[in-house]
């Protein structure tokens, strides 16, 4: 299963996401609660997969996710979104997302995701 960094500006969102993937074998090493934060995380943790929230203080997910794709175009990086926020997903992709979940998630729905985007 794959390590995984959360980054939200939510803890309770955090929390939820974690459940998520560990109880589905996944090991969360780090957490973000902001943009930069996620940077650093990333660079430090080097996992193999990351959940970005797109709206979040200090730098948002979109500008994260620029920078650690152009650190690693190889990254893969799962947007989490609003469902008012679709229209931004085409840019969260244009910038090096893989994919994207809408919250509020179904914990299967994030699963999916994650083996989809872990397969490729």
């Amino acid at each position: 299963m794959a390590r995984v960094l959360v980054c939200d500006d939510s803890a309770f969102m955090r929390m939820m996401l974690k459940k998520v993937l560990i109880d589905n074998g996944h090991e969360v090493v780090a957490e973000a609660g902001d943009g930069k934060q996620a940077v650093q995380m990333y660079r430090q943790h080097k996992p193999e997969l990351t959940t970005m929230d797109i709206t979040m203080p200090n730098m948002d997910g979109i500008e994260a996710v620029k920078i650690i794709h152009d650190e690693n175009p190889l990254a893969r990086i799962i947007m989490v979104t609003a469902l008012g926020q679709k229209a931004i997903i085409t840019d969260a992709l244009k910038a090096g997302a893989s994919d994207f979940i809408v919250k509020p998630f179904d914990p299967s729905q994030v699963i999916d995701t994650i083996k989809k985007v872990l397969e490729t």
